[in-house]
């Protein structure tokens, strides 16, 4: 399966997909909730909310009394996040960049990466460039948790073909898997008959192991695990992988 070199600049556009569906924005009171319970953050805290999407997490986070920064390579999910900043009577700083080429030096006392916002580059240098970006944006002994899918899960249980059926059109997912990590079609046919559109990207997987390993070469030493929002232990039948780790 082919993939284009910067397929992200297509999936990740409202006119095909968008993270903040309403079953996900209500579940983010209660992840926000756990991570600022392992963060432990005092009140005006810098909180980097690494990919932030339409800031279902951030805006959350603001409403706790941290200094929430939102960095995100889409404009829309920005403008989203900005709305949703506004009707809630929250202040969040948004940004636009790419996550591999992060600016930041110091300046935040913690930073999370949530939602399988990380592992979409093709090369695994991306990966650790982000990482590293990450780690730097960090101040001395600063937190980074980052929440993906469970490698080790979706290997266990892969399915190359899927069917979802939404509000307004019915979602199919094909997948192949490769030893690096999935490929992946997405195809969204709506319910009305209009456009059908297909989208491909590739998905790195990371299991307990080698996503520590990456957090370790980038200068990140991993404290915890989870297989959940939960709380719950890391096993191979979770389909989370939260890592909590510090900045050496």
């Amino acid at each position: 399966m082919k993939i284009p070199h910067e397929w992200h600049r297509s999936l990740f556009r409202n006119s095909f997909y968008n993270p903040a569906s309403p079953a996900a924005v209500a579940k983010a009171p209660a992840e926000a909730a756990f991570v600022l319970k392992q963060l432990k953050l005092k009140k005006g805290s810098a909180l980097l909310d690494l990919c932030c999407g339409p800031g279902r997490h951030a805006v959350e986070f603001a409403k706790k009394g941290l200094a929430v920064t939102g960095y995100d390579f889409s404009g829309e999910y920005l403008a989203e996040a900005a709305a949703r900043a506004k009707k809630k009577k929250v202040s969040l700083r948004l940004v636009r960049g790419d996550m591999r080429r992060l600016k930041f030096r110091g300046e935040f006392d913690a930073a999370v990466n949530l939602f399988t916002s990380f592992g979409y580059f093709q090369k695994f240098s991306d990966d650790i460039k982000t990482l590293k970006g990450a780690a730097r944006s960090l101040k001395p002994g600063g937190l980074f948790l980052i929440d993906v899918v469970n490698g080790g899960f979706v290997r266990k249980n892969f399915r190359p073909r899927d069917w979802v059926e939404l509000e307004d059109y019915y979602h199919l997912e094909e997948a192949k898997a490769g030893p690096d990590g999935v490929y992946n079609a997405w195809t969204r046919i709506p319910k009305n008959g209009g456009k059908i559109l297909t989208r491909r990207f590739f998905s790195r997987l990371y299991d307990k192991e080698r996503l520590g390993a990456a957090l370790r070469k980038a200068g990140l030493s991993p404290l915890k695990y989870w297989g959940g929002f939960s709380g719950r232990p890391l096993t191979d039948k979770t389909n989370r992988l939260i890592i909590l780790a510090r900045k050496n």
